[in-house]
């Protein structure tokens, strides 16, 4: 059964145009999948309290076969491999990162796999890019739109369509 799945990607070091455009073309390669939609980009600050420079990010829709354990194991292969993630400092600098925010109407809670990701209805940087391409997908928690969860969002994060 094919399910509807959603991932943010996230590139603050390097090019971090091609970054993004790379991570799709990896996600693109994963077995019995195939990318069904693109956001725009979006410039965005940095959350937390690392001094940083700021974000490229996107969401993109993925059409899959994979269950949700599987999926997750290839996102942070793709981040290790190809992109040479370190994970020394939390929130930090990062040439991907590579979030899965939706999995279908599932709600899924098990160690190191948690569905809708737990700060989704927080993060303009996600719910900005994710509206574009999913207004009316239901928050399979909140019971809210996509569109919804973000025009109640108070934040002060900048988000620049690119």
């Amino acid at each position: 059964m094919e399910i509807e799945a959603y991932i943010a990607l996230g590139s603050n070091l390097g090019d971090r145009e091609l970054n993004l455009l790379r991570a799709v073309a990896e996600i693109g390669k994963l077995p019995d999948s195939k990318v069904t939609a693109l956001s725009s980009f979006y410039e965005t600050s940095p959350v937390g309290n690392v001094d940083q420079d700021t974000f490229y990010n996107a969401v993109l829709r993925l059409l899959t076969k994979l269950d949700a354990r599987t999926l997750l194991t290839h996102l942070l292969r793709i981040e290790d491999i190809v992109f040479k993630r370190a994970r020394t400092i939390h929130q930090g600098p990062r040439r991907m990162d590579l979030d899965l925010l939706l999995y279908g109407d599932r709600t899924i809670d098990e160690k190191d796999l948690i569905v809708p990701h737990p700060r989704l209805a927080e993060r303009r940087f996600v719910l900005q890019p994710l509206c574009e391409i999913a207004p009316d997908m239901v928050h399979p928690s909140s019971g809210k739109t996509i569109h919804e969860l973000l025009a109640s969002l108070k934040s002060d994060e900048t988000v620049i369509k690119l």
